[in-house]
């Protein structure tokens, strides 16, 4: 309830700023000249804004792609000339009707999940170099959601993925966004194990229209009709993001869920260490 009123009243939380913060007043006065950022989803929306930001802090910012062959290619250039600390994987689809990935993937945990688990373990190792090297921490970020609280019953659907006939847009969204803090969470516990210098952590933005919601507009607009005090504009949308990627009070924070600049508690599922790993190795087949 406290959150709740928090986030209605912008008022600020445990860091200093809260729902009516935003990117640039959360990163005011940091210098990231020495950072390389990949930004999935960069083109438009809080992917745009959070780029805009990142570059006015002197960060060197790559707009990363979605699919594979674009990935590999991202891979190829950081590889060869620039140092990387920050991925932001922010790129997503929302409530889309049912379709498979090329790769037979259905479309929701494609885009929001796994692509960004390939791109992360395409990159993971130029990262753990570059923080050993520099000294400058990496930390990974995976754009959530508060919707991870609504996935299918059993969390992930392991067997029935890419079953039309079990498919509903509104559970695999939650399915997809839940997939993110898990992914984020064991991550963590890997990197931590290893004793990298790296952090990963999810974040829910916020309540934001963007293109994300071109699928569902009717909904939205119901939504937003009995929600709107809690919905931000992208400038404030993007400022959890970037807060987590660059404020020096995030320094070794890692394995945790973020909104509105501040640490919250996701859903049980999404604590869950056994589904955690349990997705992660399922998620290893796939792009195997």
């Amino acid at each position: 309830m406290a959150t709740l009123l928090r986030t209605v009243i912008g008022l600020p939380g445990p860091s200093g700023f809260g729902s009516a913060s935003t990117a640039e007043q959360v990163t005011a006065g940091v210098d990231a000249s020495r950072h390389t950022v990949i930004i999935t989803g960069g083109s438009s929306g809080l992917g745009a804004e959070t780029a805009r930001v990142m570059a006015l802090r002197g960060a060197h910012v790559i707009i990363g792609a979605r699919n594979m062959d674009a990935a590999k290619v991202v891979k190829q250039n950081v590889h060869r000339t620039l140092r990387l600390p920050e991925l932001i994987n922010n790129a997503g689809v929302m409530y889309c009707p049912f379709q498979l990935s090329e790769d037979g993937i259905e479309m929701q945990f494609a885009t929001n999940h796994l692509g960004h688990f390939l791109l992360t373990n395409l990159l993971l190792e130029r990262m753990k170099s570059t923080a050993e090297t520099t000294g400058i921490e990496g930390r990974i970020m995976n754009l959530s959601s508060i919707a991870h609280i609504g996935p299918y019953l059993e969390g992930i659907k392991f067997d029935k993925l890419n079953d039309e006939n079990a498919y509903n847009d509104i559970f695999a969204y939650g399915q997809s966004k839940l997939a993110n803090i898990l992914h984020s969470n064991e991550l963590a516990r890997r990197l931590k194990e290893e004793g990298a210098n790296i952090t990963a952590n999810s974040i829910h933005p916020g309540l934001i229209r963007t293109n994300l919601m071109r699928h569902s507009v009717a909904f939205i607009t119901m939504l937003r009709a009995f929600t709107s005090v809690l919905w931000k504009s992208i400038p404030q949308g993007a400022a959890t993001s970037c807060y987590v990627a660059l404020h020096p009070n995030m320094k070794g924070v890692t394995g945790k869920y973020f909104a509105d600049c501040n640490e919250e508690k996701p859903s049980s599922l999404a604590r869950d260490e056994a589904l955690a790993k349990k997705l992660w190795d399922f998620s290893e087949k796939l792009v195997s």
